[in-house]
């Protein structure tokens, strides 16, 4: 037998210690993917749904809409259509079942009763942000709890308007009287502002707050809520004390704050928003 040149024992050292360190490089990948320096990816934002009270439409959340979606996140703001409670939570209902993905529920003074029945059952829906805004328990209505506490001035300032269905049924819509309209519900935007707003309120059916609440989703859905701080639509401590009840993880106050707070206020409220989108992903 010939010996081993010492050139050949050279080489074949050095493949050895190649493909020794071609094993472990492969090795290193997947030992390093299951240490703690891999990061995992984000979950998608949530779609933010805004939904508006009465006498109003869904242009009121434009500096809030604004806002988050320079921050990234989808949002949808629907025209409530201000039938009643089981019209309007049924038609929210609905709009939330056709959104894939986590949500994140907003509702502005009556639209908060109708976002507190509308997500009853969701699974999409991770938190409720209510605004100056009704919280109404199963078996409640809104006329009871608007007069829980003195400062509303709401109902006084009131038109009734009674209207006619095409199958014969009728009923009554609510309008805000102009000369009472920046008092009462916006007193903190122009004078100039207001106007506008006054003649182009849409109709709000009486029955609204006749109608009984029947689903709380607040119980089982994480909540934050908005007081308007000189709210006289919904009186500042009504908005404290429900947000109290229902267990709200964050409530932040606006001193002087008039009951369309999202208008004068909406760095405050995309910034609550957004802290719920963050804290319940």
């Amino acid at each position: 037998m010939k010996p081993v040149g010492r050139r050949k024992f050279a080489l074949g050292a050095a493949a050895f210690v190649l493909s020794g360190a071609a094993a472990f490089a492969t090795l290193t990948p997947t030992a390093s993917a299951s240490g703690g320096d891999r990061h995992e990816p984000r979950p998608p934002k949530p779609t933010i749904v805004l939904v508006h009270g009465g006498f109003a439409d869904a242009s009121n959340w434009n500096g809030v809409i604004s806002r988050l979606q320079k921050d990234g996140y989808p949002v949808m703001a629907p025209a409530n259509p201000l039938r009643g409670i089981p019209n309007d939570a049924a038609y929210i209902a609905s709009v939330l079942r056709s959104i894939q993905g986590p949500i994140v529920l907003v509702g502005h003074s009556y639209g908060g009763a109708v976002i507190t029945n509308a997500a009853a059952g969701n699974p999409n829906v991770k938190a409720l942000v209510y605004v100056a805004a009704f919280v109404p328990d199963e078996g409640e209505r809104l006329g009871d709890i608007i007069n829980r506490y003195p400062g509303s001035e709401i109902q006084a300032a009131l038109n009734e308007v009674p209207f006619s269905n095409a199958d014969g049924s009728t009923g009554v819509d609510l309008y805000i009287r102009p000369d009472r309209f920046r008092d009462v519900f916006a007193a903190d935007l122009s004078k100039k502002e207001t106007q506008l707003m006054a003649a182009e309120q849409r109709p709000f059916s009486a029955s609204s707050f006749a109608d009984v609440t029947t689903a709380a989703a607040w119980r089982t859905i994480p909540s934050y809520g908005v007081v308007a701080g000189a709210d006289k639509a919904i009186p500042a401590a009504v908005e404290r004390w429900e947000y109290e009840r229902a267990g709200a993880r964050r409530v932040v106050e606006v001193r002087g704050a008039s009951h369309v707070v999202m208008i004068s206020h909406p760095e405050v409220v995309e910034r609550l928003i957004e802290e719920a989108a963050n804290a319940n992903r």
